[in-house]
C-alpha cells in the first residue's frame, strides 16, 4: 500500500492482484509542451475549496498534446473518427522495443526488423523507446526529434502490427510534417538552411517529398498511433507486456488523450472475468 495525501491506495507494482502497473504517459496540465502552432492548454477553476466547498475545472485544450492516440481521420479523410474504432483496438499485447536515435534520424523497416522482427506477433501493440521521451519539454523536442520513414509504417502492415506507439512528436519524421516543408509549413522555415547543413547539402523537400506518408500508410490499413510515450517507458522496455489505453467515446474523435499503461503479470495468477452470472 501507499499513502497519499493521508489516503492509502494499491502500490503500482505491489497491489493485491499481483499485476505491476506502469505508466506510459507524460503528463498534462499548464503549460505542457505543445506543437509549434498550437494554442496552449487552458485550465479554469470554475469552483474551488474556498468558493464553494468543492473543485471544478474547465479545460481548452487540442488532443493532440501530450500522450495521446490519434484516429484515422486525422489524416485520411473519409476513415474512421475515435468513437468508430471497436475497443479491443486499445489493448493488447505487445512489446516494448529500445531503437536509439539521435536528431533527425530516421526510424526505418531495417531498425523495426533488426529489434524485434524475431519476438513480433500478427496483433501486437508495439511501443518504440528511442530515448526521445528524456527530451520531452517546451523547446527542441518537436523539431528535432527522429522519426519513422515510410518504409517502417510498410513493416508495420507487414508484420500484422495493431497499434504503434513512441516517444516522438509525431507518427512520421518532424520534417515530414507542417514543421517542415509539407501541406500548410513550413512553419519553422529556419529548419530548412540547418537541414542542408545537418545533411550535407542536401534539400529537405528532396529527402521528404510526401506530406505524412506513415499516417497514410498506417490509417490507411487500421493501424492507430499513440504519440508521445513517455513516463515509465525505460522500466518495461526489452520486456512483452500488456497494453491499456482508452480513449473518451467522443463522437467523431480526431484522436484522445490517453493515460497509456503497461501491465506485467509474473505470477500468471490474475484473469478476467468470464463473465458469469452472479
Amino acid at each position: 500500500m501507499v499513502e497519499i495525501r493521508g489516503i492509502e491506495f494499491q502500490a503500482n507494482t505491489d497491489n493485491d492482484m499481483g499485476i505491476e502497473f506502469y505508466n506510459l504517459s507524460h503528463r498534462f496540465g499548464f503549460q505542457c509542451p505543445n506543437w509549434p502552432y498550437f494554442k496552449d492548454v487552458q485550465i479554469d477553476r470554475k469552483h474551488y475549496m474556498a468558493k464553494s466547498g468543492v473543485l471544478s475545472q474547465t479545460i481548452t485544450t487540442t488532443m493532440h498534446v501530450t500522450t495521446h492516440i490519434d484516429a484515422p481521420a486525422h489524416v485520411v479523410q473519409g476513415t474512421p473518427f475515435i468513437d468508430e474504432v471497436p475497443l479491443p483496438h486499445f489493448f493488447g499485447s505487445g512489446l516494448v522495443v529500445s531503437i536509439p536515435k539521435k536528431k533527425w534520424e530516421p526510424i526505418t523497416a531495417e531498425d523495426l526488423e533488426k529489434a524485434c522482427g524475431h519476438a513480433i506477433r500478427p496483433g501486437d501493440v508495439l511501443i518504440i523507446n528511442t530515448g526521445w521521451h528524456k527530451e520531452y519539454e517546451d523547446g527542441d523536442y518537436f523539431a528535432y526529434c527522429p522519426g519513422l520513414v515510410k518504409s517502417a509504417g510498410e513493416w508495420m502492415v507487414e508484420r500484422g502490427i495493431k497499434v504503434v506507439g513512441h516517444d516522438t512528436q509525431a507518427n512520421d519524421h518532424p520534417l515530414a510534417t507542417a514543421i517542415g516543408p509539407q501541406r500548410n509549413g513550413p512553419i519553422m522555415p529556419h529548419l530548412e538552411q540547418e537541414y542542408y547543413e545537418w545533411s550535407g547539402g542536401r534539400d529537405w523537400k528532396d529527402d521528404f517529398p510526401e506530406w505524412e506518408p506513415v499516417h497514410n500508410v498506417l490509417f490507411n490499413n487500421g493501424i492507430l498511433g499513440i504519440e508521445n510515450v513517455g513516463g515509465d517507458l525505460d522500466a518495461v522496455t526489452g520486456k512483452r507486456c500488456t497494453f491499456a489505453f482508452f480513449p473518451w467515446n467522443w463522437d467523431r474523435g480526431d484522436g484522445c488523450i490517453i493515460r497509456l499503461v503497461a501491465m506485467i503479470d509474473k505470477g500468471q495468477k490474475y484473469r478476467i472475468e468470464a463473465g458469469e452470472a452472479f
